[in-house]
């Protein structure tokens, strides 16, 4: 098997000797040209040249503007070229560099320094030449892929449910860090009050059993009885820090449960609050508003069986989709116009005949109609490039209406908020 084609264009015939010789030899194919022109014709008929060797002084046209007319031809202007030149001179290496050659040879040269600067050019142009087959390939199948995937509902849910979890993984850092930070922070002192308490006991078992001065001293310098009244409060206050991340923890649990085959019998109150929690950062107050209330309204619901993560992925997107929408709010009425108008999401359910409904309501701008006829279709979104997949409610559109057999509509006028209905059948599924 060859190691490549390579043509060498020199009017010397001992240089085409010592090198065509010597390329065989290591087994390469080997093309000759005694000029210019024949070396841009058997360039461009040649299909497999791997590199050209271009003598610089050759007569007719010379090997400058010979190798400048090869890197203008689009048939010709990939294939590498290596400079043979008797110039030693800085100006003629730097001329050839720019006119495109991918290295330099002064002459005299050995067979074998031709060899090696081959070789390694050789090698180079194959694997880019192999390179780019691959990025050809991959991108084929890469496009493919793309329209299987926009084709696959359940893929989409896959992929929105990812991004759900994104953003429930960034409120739970938020959420854990401030618990943390307190505990953190009241850790240290704790210990240097038992440290305290120890050095106290130990001088107790050298002076009892009268007190003496030092341990009179001693009790007055750590003020024993205020660290008998503030250690209760400060071990009171880290229980309380590790009952919160305890409580986020029991959230992030319910949210993101992982759904089996079948459904199962689900609390949806606890699917909701979790995913409140978990927004918790986003509702809060900020530098461009105050916080957002959520306001609920629960009634006697039965346990529904369901796909519970899916359906907290529902809660999520609805409810992510109204904070951002008092966020864009913000940027436009002042923090005192919003106060005087506090922003409010209102969740109500309750049991209809033998349907659950969950009714998700904010007192926002509302939506345009033309939007609104639009807002469950796949890749539709009126956020900028960047801010929104416009997959998130054409996903819980799918998941309320394909997986569980209910409905989801939006009610909305312009000024007026906007109100979202899902409705649930209680008992979809045979227990069997």
């Amino acid at each position: 098997m060859s190691n490549g084609l390579i043509l060498i264009v020199d009017d010397m015939p001992t240089n085409l000797e010592i090198i065509s010789s010597t390329l065989e030899d290591a087994g390469f194919e080997v093309a000759i040209a005694l000029d210019g022109l024949s070396a841009i014709e058997q360039a461009q008929l040649n299909d497999e040249l791997d590199l050209i060797l271009l003598d610089v002084m050759m007569p007719g046209i010379d090997g400058f503007e010979t190798c400048q007319r090869l890197k203008s031809n689009p048939a010709t202007s990939h294939i590498p070229i290596i400079f043979m030149t008797a110039l030693s001179d800085t100006a003629n290496k730097i001329r050839a560099l720019e006119l495109g050659a991918v290295d330099y040879i002064t002459k005299p040269f050995s067979e074998q320094e031709v060899l090696a600067r081959v070789k390694t050019q050789t090698k180079l142009y194959r694997l880019s030449r192999n390179l780019e087959q691959q990025v050809v390939e991959r991108t084929t199948q890469l496009s493919q892929t793309l329209v299987e995937l926009k084709n696959s509902q359940i893929q989409l849910v896959q992929r929105e449910k990812l991004s759900a979890l994104g953003n429930l993984v960034a409120g739970v850092a938020h959420e854990i860090n401030n618990p943390i930070g307190f505990l953190s922070g009241n850790i240290e002192p704790a210990l240097d009050y038992i440290n305290d308490l120890f050095g106290l006991v130990d001088l107790y078992q050298q002076e009892y059993p009268q007190p003496s001065a030092t341990i009179q001293n001693e009790i007055k310098t750590i003020d024993l009885d205020y660290i008998r009244e503030d250690l209760p409060k400060l071990i009171g206050s880290m229980c309380e820090g590790v009952r919160r991340i305890q409580d986020i923890s029991s959230s992030l649990r319910t949210f993101s449960r992982a759904d089996t085959d079948r459904p199962v019998a689900y609390n949806l109150h606890d699917g909701i609050d979790s995913t409140i929690l978990i927004l918790k950062h986003r509702l809060k107050a900020n530098e461009l508003r105050p916080e957002i209330q959520v306001i609920t309204d629960y009634g006697d619901l039965p346990p529904v069986e369901c796909y519970a993560g899916q359906l907290n992925q529902v809660f999520m997107n609805i409810l992510a989709n109204a904070i951002d929408a008092f966020d864009e709010i913000a940027q436009e009425k002042s923090f005192d116009e919003l106060k005087a108008n506090p922003q409010k999401i209102i969740i109500h359910t309750e049991v209809l005949e033998n349907q659950v409904l969950i009714q998700i309501q904010d007192n926002g701008t509302g939506i345009p109609e033309a939007v609104k006829v639009r807002v469950f279709d796949h890749l539709f979104t009126t956020k900028e490039v960047g801010k929104g997949t416009g997959l998130g409610l054409a996903i819980a559109h799918q998941i309320v209406v394909d997986k569980h057999g209910g409905s989801l509509e939006v009610q909305s006028e312009l000024g007026q908020g906007s109100e979202f209905y899902i409705r649930l059948p209680i008992c979809v599924y045979s227990s069997s």
